[in-house]
């Protein structure tokens, strides 16, 4: 028997669903009745989905336009045959941001999501207005020095093969698991609801959902994976503004600030009493950030 629908899907706009590639897409619009404001594109992190923006998609779009998407893979999403890396999902978002406002948009990216936005904004500066990163994880060749990648991804590879991941993933996905999981991401541990349990244990019920998490985790054991942020950042034409947890344990705000320092056109925010999972942790004061950016990207457009 399936789910009752979790208290707070009204709260994600009109859902729909979009073919890419021959592949089916869920992607969600919240309307404005600022309808030319800036839109605003939401970009989730890894393993979660549209969904995990429930407490900032209908405050966002009482003043600006927005959508979500579903990365291939993820959420509700068709969990493909496909080469998974920040590329994919990079062309998938260029491509739906083509298709459906082929005007600038504020895009908002979080964790793995900031390195598809991130990439996504330098390599297609016309559809960002502004950008805004919330943390924003190394690359694998920031972690790993070139003469250890053959080592690493040979060891890698050995546990990403499905023998080690199948039964990993049976694991993974009972509740107790990801509830443990989810307490590390969490600085409020308040926010970890049956229902956000049950929004990462449904998508593990897809079909090819098993194979998906063979095929993401050998990608990531490649060196074409991701890109170097570094290298994209230097690429950037568009204010770009970090959102970071003071309490992220999962990408520890000590990379956000190496990062101001290096690029110190990055402007960075700092969120108190928060984790890895900022936007639904404190979700007030990460609506008025965006908003307040949007306004700022906005004014500066005009300039």
């Amino acid at each position: 028997m399936p789910s009752p629908p979790a208290s707070w899907m009204p709260r994600l706009g009109r859902q729909r669903d979009w073919i890419w590639r021959g592949w089916q897409v869920r992607y969600t619009y919240a309307p404005s009745a600022q309808a030319n404001a800036l839109p605003i594109l939401l970009i989730h992190g890894f393993g979660s989905s549209l969904t995990q923006w429930h407490c900032n998609i209908m405050p966002l779009a009482e003043h600006h336009p927005v959508y979500a998407v579903d990365m291939l893979g993820f959420g509700a999403s068709r969990k493909a045959a496909a080469p998974y890396k920040v590329q994919l999902w990079v062309d998938q978002v260029y491509d739906l941001w083509r298709s459906l406002l082929g005007r600038p948009v504020l895009l908002v990216g979080h964790s793995l999501g900031a390195l598809v936005a991130l990439s996504a904004a330098a390599q297609h500066p016309e559809m960002v207005q502004g950008l805004t990163l919330m943390t924003l994880p190394a690359s694998r060749q920031e972690l790993i020095p070139p003469w250890v990648q053959p080592i690493a991804g040979t060891l890698e590879r050995l546990f990403a093969n499905p023998l080690v991941v199948l039964p990993l993933f049976e694991l993974a996905r009972r509740p107790g698991f990801i509830r443990a999981g989810l307490g590390l991401a969490y600085a409020q541990k308040a926010c970890i609801t049956q229902d956000l349990i049950e929004s990462y244990v449904a998508p593990t019920r897809d079909r090819g959902a098993g194979q998906t998490l063979c095929r993401l985790s050998s990608a990531s054991t490649h060196y074409d994976y991701a890109p170097d942020s570094h290298s994209l950042i230097s690429q950037l034409r568009c204010p770009t503004l970090l959102l970071w947890g003071q309490q992220d344990r999962v990408i520890p705000l000590k990379r956000g600030r190496q990062l101001v320092q290096q690029h110190p056109s990055l402007n960075l925010i700092e969120l108190p009493q928060a984790g890895h999972c900022a936007y639904e942790e404190q979700p007030d004061r990460v609506n008025h950030e965006l908003l307040q950016w949007a306004v700022q990207v906005g004014t500066s457009a005009t300039d």
